[in-house]
């Protein structure tokens, strides 16, 4: 169809005016852009430096160091498993361990209440011990 303005013999054709679907992009591409940071979990904190990397997934049994909130560390491996031992001697067992079978993951309990250096001292003194990487336990959050 046809449609002509009075007094001139253009034709008109209609078409589909795609500014305003652009506009409309723009403005979802900045609100994805602003929210998506927030969705982030987590607060912000200046963090001490501590040599890490992400802990990969192997069908090893993880070694796990469970740091307590009055300072004792434990250790997951033997029969003395609930009792305390000192830093070095876990540091030297992981270190055993991890000669051994050097894909074992590392990971460390801490407790809520317990000292974040304590938490970072045992990560620096078990990568010392030969591990790769150290990954922290957590709870997920509850809704």
């Amino acid at each position: 169809m046809s449609v002509f303005r009075k007094g001139t013999k253009k034709k008109l054709v209609s078409e589909i005016n795609v500014v305003p679907y652009i506009d409309v992009m723009l403005v979802l591409l900045i609100v994805f852009m602003v929210t998506a940071p927030l969705l982030m979990q987590g607060v912000k904190v200046d963090l001490p430096d501590a040599p890490s990397a992400p802990i990969e997934d192997t069908d090893d049994e993880p070694l796990i160091v469970s740091v307590r909130a009055d300072g004792t560390y434990y250790l997951n491996l033997g029969e003395e498993e609930k009792q305390a031992k000192p830093l070095a001697e876990i540091k030297e067992t992981v270190g055993k361990v991890l000669r051994q079978k050097p894909k074992t993951p590392v990971l460390v309990w801490g407790d809520t209440d317990a000292k974040y250096g304590l938490i970072v001292s045992a990560m620096t003194h078990l990568q010392q011990a030969g591990a790769p990487s150290v990954g922290l336990v957590t709870e997920p959050p509850q809704e």
